[in-house]
């Protein structure tokens, strides 16, 4: 149906097509001049907002497969949103149809079988609530209001990462609608190549409606945020502690202004620190003895890690919920040293932009257990990851803010060996070949010959179809 009883035309597409996809769609189907239009359109990442021709809200895969079926024939490129998280804006664009998964909010969890199947238009902060209300849970990224789409099909590295993996080692089937409208189930025993390619490929091979997870316990964990003063020797001190830890310690390094949060001094809100997040999943006694050696570090500036529901680490990030103009660079490196580590006090230093986080993640662990052919995702040994990010007032002052990350990755890359799919931006192919090793990029290549040869979806990372 549609929100709008006198829906404009677009540019290609006419008043009589969009009443004939309303008339056999039984989701909604909106128009630009709706009022609620431009609320919905709305994306995290405001310098790729764009100003899509038509959104679509499908209610069942069937609603998926008619609005790519539209799509094609009106000649309109297809963006599908989940969370609207999307860094590289593939969530919207100009003149595009949005399919938008909101509404696809199936959520089922079978604690015996240790089971979740969740609809695509659900967050990581809906699924891991419901998980753990059986003490259990899916290793997801580190923000709730993220799409479980875009991180699972991307691949999913977060705070259970040295623990359990990442999210694609946990999906056991993905309901997939295919760019000729047929709606396939991908798993180890169905579609095994497809299945393949979805554990880290994105957006490629068609639009995801539902995943099925295996489940891990997850209830009580030792964890939360650690303030520590933003030293070079904090900074160089991070990674090799990290790296010795325990598996069930994942810690994340955000080197950022202090906020102006409760717990935090008066005296240094503004100022630059190291915010350490994260959790050890295990006994809470070799949790605690865990974080000790990161506690001596430095004094700490504010200490709130302790005993804590594992799904409450997620309010440490609540503020990476909030829409803004930003530019980042993300690389995957063989070691944080002093070179590193100069690199990264000189670029916070001096970011251009209105607010600056700098990310370090130190991975290994279960993660690194997988062998690097077993999933599209290939970096499995790749012991760090650091993204880089500065945010302007406006999209129209993002200029300076590019340069300083274009800069900062250029002094990066004498360390790096790849980058992570799910934090690029819109850079180009040969960032792409640095997300997927040669051979992982041929064979993504093949199955996007086969699935979608006409690159009906490449608003994402794009893999183009090999032949």
């Amino acid at each position: 149906m549609t929100l709008d009883a006198s829906p404009a035309p677009t540019a290609s597409v006419t008043q009589a097509a969009i009443r004939d996809l309303a008339a056999s769609f039984g989701g909604l189907v909106l128009v630009p001049s709706h009022p609620e239009f431009d609320a919905t359109a709305a994306v995290h990442q405001l310098a790729n907002s764009g100003r899509p021709a038509l959104i679509v809200r499908p209610c069942d895969a069937v609603d998926v497969a008619t609005a790519i079926a539209f799509a094609r024939r009106s000649g309109l490129e297809i963006a599908v949103r989940g969370g609207g998280h999307s860094v590289a804006g593939h969530s919207t664009g100009d003149g595009v149809l949005v399919i938008d998964m909101r509404d696809l909010r199936e959520l089922t969890v079978d604690p015996v079988a240790r089971r979740l199947r969740a609809g695509a238009g659900l967050t990581a902060g809906d699924v891991v609530a419901a998980a753990h209300e059986h003490g259990m849970t899916i290793p997801f990224g580190d923000v709730a209001s993220v799409g479980i789409a875009g991180i699972t099909l991307g691949g999913g590295i977060g705070y259970l990462s040295r623990k359990h993996g990442m999210t694609v080692d946990h999906l056991v089937s993905v309901e997939l609608v295919t760019a000729d409208g047929r709606v396939v189930t991908a798993s180890a025993t169905s579609e095994p190549e497809l299945f393949w390619a979805l554990r880290g490929g994105g957006g490629n091979f068609g639009v995801a409606a539902s995943f099925e997870y295996h489940l891990v316990d997850a209830g009580m964990v030792y964890g939360g945020a650690l303030v520590l003063p933003a030293t070079r020797d904090v900074l160089r001190g991070i990674t090799p502690l990290a790296g010795a830890a325990p598996d069930g310690l994942g810690v994340i390094a955000n080197y950022m202004p202090a906020p102006p949060a409760p717990f935090m001094p008066q005296n240094v809100v503004g100022q630059p620190v190291v915010i350490l997040i994260g959790v050890f999943a295990g006994d809470l006694a070799v949790g605690e003895a865990a974080w000790a050696p990161f506690r001596a570090l430095a004094t700490p500036i504010a200490d709130l890690v302790g005993p804590m529901p594992y799904p409450a680490i997620y309010r440490a990030n609540e503020g990476a919920s909030t829409p803004m103009p930003s530019v980042n660079r993300t690389i995957l490196l063989e070691v944080v040293d002093d070179m590193v580590v100069e690199a990264l006090s000189d670029a916070y230093a001096a970011a251009p932009g209105v607010q600056t986080l700098i990310q370090i993640r130190v991975l290994g662990g279960a993660m690194a257990e997988v062998p690097s052919d077993a999933t599209a995702f290939a970096h499995r040994r790749a012991p760090v990851l650091v993204m880089a990010l500065t945010a302007a007032a406006t999209p129209d002052d993002l200029g300076p803010c590019v340069a300083w990350a274009e800069a900062l990755l250029d002094r990066l890359r004498l360390r790096g060996i790849g980058t992570y799919a799910n934090f690029l931006e819109d850079e180009g192919e040969a960032r792409i070949r640095e997300a997927y090793p040669a051979r992982t990029h041929r064979r993504l290549a093949a199955v996007k010959a086969a699935w979608d040869p006409d690159n009906v979806f490449h608003r994402n990372q794009n893999i183009r179809p090999a032949g």
